[in-house]
């Protein structure tokens, strides 16, 4: 996200106050050199200037002795408290440094930076409500105190108080409008507020600002695809692959799959992204628990109305109670829905730990004793890799929500399956690839889907004419694929491009693009959200072909729309979100759907669009398939996840596998 660290903002209000008091002291005592000694008889307030003086020198021991000398004499000195507080919290002394902080601000509760820094240990400390209240404080006495406004706009967006966070950065924008910080939390609230022509702005600021700002220009390319403006899309996204594989933090690996088909490129991202959650002290040293059944704990945001929830609910409430204790650590909002109470009703423990600290959660973790940790995340939105920075479980598990590698060493494995991460692609993944044996994205057979079918009218469709269908984000769709779609349209005389965009702006701009390519603006229809997932998958009935996007497949859309009866036609690409919709056709037994090119995409879309019978024959096909074959079968494909967690377990518990198992 690029804010400012607690530390980082104590160190540049230090320096600041530093200037201050260093500038008028000087001006009334003289130079620092010539400071007296110390004596109780005797305080000469030339110490304190050059106790600073040497803390910004970096002479950390000899500015603390000043300090504490001076504190001796003067108990209650602000400046010299908040100085002597930074070093120790730089020394890692921030337990004795906020006991300081704590008696200090009681006795001087006027002193802006006391506040600053108190607030700067709470956060540390994981106590972001009272760091809050600190930074409040600070705020108050000085209202243009940029570094309490960060952190405190920082603590807000954690706890998903987006709006007020929001305030905070552009309260420090209104005074210092190039402040680096303050631009790329801006931008990032606007884009979590759909508000893509105000983020696109913004970060267009903050690269004129710092040109070399970290992930800024994967920022500013990723948001105008959301908004689906294409300015400079092939050169934005050859300059981001060459950064990164040049060592630079040009994009973040998951806005980087939209741009890019290059797996080695998605591990060098993940990686130079890792970076900022390196090891920590592991919690969990070798223990064997030797539990009677093996706990498993899923780590997720998206426990909700999400998609990954969604795909995941069935295998949660099927999970072997004999064997497996599960665990729920929800990392994101409880949004009282439907799929909400069904989770918290299936797991043994259902956590919330959306406002704890990352070191919190991950030591109740390692005192629950969890086995196997399996992280639905990876690098999406509200995810803590943070907390398995903290090596909270024996054996710790990317999976599903994040379709690449993590870049790190302490999450164990991946699973996948053998067409999202064929054999020679293993080389791109930190963790060790396990397979399952069909697909890897689960389903729900549980889903409903209503039985009553909206008409074409009512889907705002034509009555009669070819229905291509891609629900996918507005990010997924890439000006290459949408050149074929136009295609599409143009050789299939009377049909329709349906869509589910979700902003004004990117349909506005497909339709531009759409006359730009000869296709009347019109043809694209955009599909409205319903409150129910069952009535949105009824409306795929009224499609006659879905279109996968490329590199970033569709997914949980693909396999809903696979679900409703509706064929998916895709191509085969070169890294893991690129391959996902041929893993799920493969496993729906409708290989004959994957192509191997754009230009057998193209090809294969055309045939069946030009071929009502060839297409009716498909759709028996898929629909014969549902019942018989695996993506859909949720009991097999939760009894080959368990053999699989089952196994990792072994491999850990046993220590040298292949000589206990040897044994077994």
């Amino acid at each position: 996200m690029g804010h400012l660290s607690s530390d980082a903002g104590v160190r540049a209000a230090s320096q600041a106050a530093a200037e201050v008091v260093n500038q008028s002291m000087q001006a009334h005592f003289g130079t620092p050199e010539s400071a007296p000694v110390v004596t109780p008889q005797s305080v000469d307030q030339s110490v304190l200037v050059r106790g600073i003086e040497l803390q910004n020198a970096g002479r950390m021991e000899e500015a603390a002795a000043l300090f504490r000398s001076y504190l001796q004499a003067v108990p209650h000195d602000g400046v010299a408290t908040y100085s002597l507080a930074v070093i120790m919290m730089q020394r890692g002394e921030s337990a004795a440094a906020m006991d300081m902080l704590a008696q200090a601000v009681a006795v001087t509760p006027g002193f802006a930076p006391l506040w600053m820094a108190y607030g700067s240990a709470l956060q540390g400390a994981g106590r972001p409500a009272d760091a809050l209240i600190a930074y409040d404080n600070a705020i108050k006495l000085n209202p243009q105190y940029a570094e309490a406004l960060i952190n405190s706009g920082v603590l807000l967006r954690e706890a998903h108080r987006h709006v007020e966070a929001l305030d905070r950065f552009q309260r420090v924008l209104a005074f210092r409008p190039d402040h680096e910080t303050a631009l790329g939390n801006s931008g990032i609230i606007l884009t979590e507020f759909k508000r893509s022509e105000e983020a696109v702005a913004v970060f267009q600021k903050l690269l004129s600002v710092k040109p070399d700002y970290d992930w800024g220009e994967g920022l500013l390319a990723y948001e105008r695809l959301h908004a689906c403006d294409w300015t400079d899309f092939d050169v934005a996204a050859q300059k981001m692959v060459e950064g990164i594989k040049a060592g630079r933090k040009t994009c973040k690996s998951l806005p980087l799959m939209a741009f890019s088909d290059d797996a080695q490129a998605h591990q060098i991202s993940a990686q130079l992204f890792a970076a900022r959650f390196p090891a920590r002290a592991p919690l969990w040293t070798g223990e064997r628990y030797r539990h009677k059944k093996i706990k498993l704990a899923y780590v997720s945001p998206d426990l909700r109305e999400h998609p990954v929830g969604h795909l995941m609910a069935g295998i949660f409430e099927r999970h072997d109670k004999n064997r497996f204790e599960t665990i729920a650590i929800s990392l994101g909002i409880d949004d009282n829905s439907r799929l909400r109470h069904r989770m918290t009703a299936c797991f043994d423990h259902f956590v919330d730990a959306r406002l704890m600290h990352a070191k919190d959660i991950a030591k109740l973790m390692r005192d629950m004793e969890v086995d196997v940790a399996v992280d639905l995340a990876g690098y999406t939105a509200d995810s803590r890799t943070d907390v398995f920075a903290y090596r909270p479980a024996p054996v710790q598990v990317n999976y599903l929500g994040y379709p690449g590698t993590m870049g790190t060493s302490y999450m164990d494995y991946i699973i996948a399956d053998r067409f999202v991460i064929p054999a020679e692609h293993q080389q791109f993944f930190n963790e060790k690839v396990v397979y399952l044996p069909d697909a890897y994205l689960p389903t729900d057979t549980g889903l409903q889907i209503a039985d009553t079918t909206p008409t074409r009218q009512e889907c705002g469709l034509p009555d009669e004419g070819v229905v291509f269908c891609s629900f996918s984000h507005d990010y997924k769709i890439s000006p290459p694929l949408f050149n074929v779609w136009m295609r599409l349209l143009q050789q299939v005389p009377g049909s329709v491009l349906w869509l589910m965009s979700r902003s004004e702006v990117s349909q506005r701009n497909l339709r531009q693009e759409a006359a730009k390519r000869g296709v009347a603006p019109e043809r694209l229809i955009f599909a409205k959200r319903v409150p129910r997932v069952e009535d949105h998958l009824a409306r795929y009935r009224q499609a006659d072909i879905f279109l996968d996007t490329h590199p970033y497949n569709a997914h949980t859309t693909a396999a809903d729309a696979l679900m409703a009866g509706l064929p998916v036609v895709t191509f085969l690409g070169g890294a893991f979100p690129a391959r996902v919709a041929a893993s799920l056709l493969n496993a729906m037994g409708m290989p004959e759907l994957v192509a191997d090119s754009p230009a057998g995409y193209e090809a294969l879309a055309l045939h069946l669009a030009r071929n009502p019978e060839v297409l009716k024959g498909v759709k028996a096909k898929l629909a014969s398939h549902r019942h018989t074959h695996a993506l859909f079968d949720t009991d097999r494909f939760c009894q080959n996840l368990e053999a699989i967690y089952t196994a990792m377990w072994r491999q850990a518990e046993l220590g040298d596998a292949r000589d206990a198992l040897s044994h077994a």
